[in-house]
């Protein structure tokens, strides 16, 4: 195939995932909308059925949802988890078909709208791998939403042609450095997702409200969801460091002979450092858990994305910019 062609496969292959992305949100949706006519007790074989999580407590003797309604809402959740599979699959095919366009052929990760479609493949790749092992269905309406507006952003507003890389990035370290951050930026949403369900379904047990039925009522307890989170955290946090504290210095100094530059993205990629730093020490050592913890982790997660596209956009002396597809400053500018 040409470069051409590949470039057109991969255009091609993210508006497809985009749209199995939409039409899997759709799924889900409907799968809530139809538990939503179910009292939590009342479904808790149901919730089993479509792959869900429940946290309904105890049952005494619930009467159960008639077959219509059971039929319906297993069917639509897992149509909602196999059209996820076949979007990050299309979402996958776009990412190399981006890698195979450019001459020579290389990683996908040299502007941003490259790093945001991988970020988001990233993310929706975590969320399918960690699912059966955590409980995450409950988190497939918020998965297949994010997918949607992450391409949506990339393809209106962020896509740049398939172009060869500056020097500044020619070196293996991009491979060691880009994928180590976006495995924990992956992460760090994924926990992200957990603490944020954790305030709102908080807020909504403080005012005695979704308790019975709705979406709400069907996420796991605020414990679970707590753990949930530090688990994921705990996961991205080394990941996050080798890729910070580690493979960005070694980088910048074979790259500028400087393991520290005092760059606007150095600096706020630090500081997410030490956030999701103290999250983690204040959680596992004081037992600050519950919101605070929450609240701290989202804190850290603005930081990330943040630093992910803010600098890249409004800072005009960072190194590490990729704004309109082009760096900033090359080895020949240093």
């Amino acid at each position: 195939m040409t470069d051409a062609a590949w470039s057109t496969l991969s255009n091609q292959a993210i508006a497809a995932a985009g749209i199995v992305y939409f039409l899997a949100l759709l799924s889900h949706l409907v799968e809530w909308s139809a538990l939503r006519t179910v009292p939590v007790g009342r479904a808790a074989r149901v919730s089993v059925a479509a792959g869900g999580a429940t946290d309904s407590g105890p049952v005494d003797e619930p009467e159960e949802p008639d077959e219509a309604t059971t039929y319906r809402i297993a069917m639509f959740g897992r149509l909602g988890l196999l059209l996820t599979f076949i979007a990050a699959a299309a979402h996958f095919v776009g990412l190399v078909g981006r890698g195979m366009a450019a001459d020579p052929n290389r990683v996908p990760w040299g502007n941003m709208y490259e790093f945001t479609i991988t970020g988001a493949f990233v993310v929706v790749a975590g969320y399918l791998l960690l699912r059966r092992r955590y409980g995450l269905d409950w988190m497939g309406p918020i998965i297949t939403a994010f997918e949607v507006v992450m391409l949506m952003v990339a393809v209106l507003w962020l896509y740049d042609p398939v172009a060869p890389l500056t020097e500044a990035l020619l070196s293996y370290w991009l491979v060691i450095h880009v994928v180590s951050a976006i495995i924990a930026t992956g992460a760090f949403t994924l926990g992200g997702i957990a603490s944020a369900l954790y305030l709102v379904k908080a807020r909504a047990l403080a005012r005695g409200k979704g308790t019975d039925r709705g979406y709400i009522a069907r996420l796991p307890s605020l414990a679970t969801l707590d753990r949930v989170s530090y688990r994921i955290h705990a996961f991205g946090f080394p990941v996050w460091t080798f890729a910070v504290l580690i493979s960005g210095p070694i980088w910048a100094h074979q790259a500028w002979s400087s393991y520290w530059n005092w760059d606007p993205k150095e600096v706020c990629a630090f500081i997410t450092w030490v956030l999701y730093a103290a999250y983690l020490h204040a959680r596992s050592t004081a037992g600050w858990k519950g919101r605070n913890a929450a609240i701290l982790s989202l804190v850290g997660l603005a930081s990330l994305w943040f630093n992910f596209i803010g600098i890249n956009y409004f800072s005009t002396t960072s190194q590490h910019s990729y704004a309109n597809g082009a760096v900033i400053v090359s080895l020949e500018d240093r």
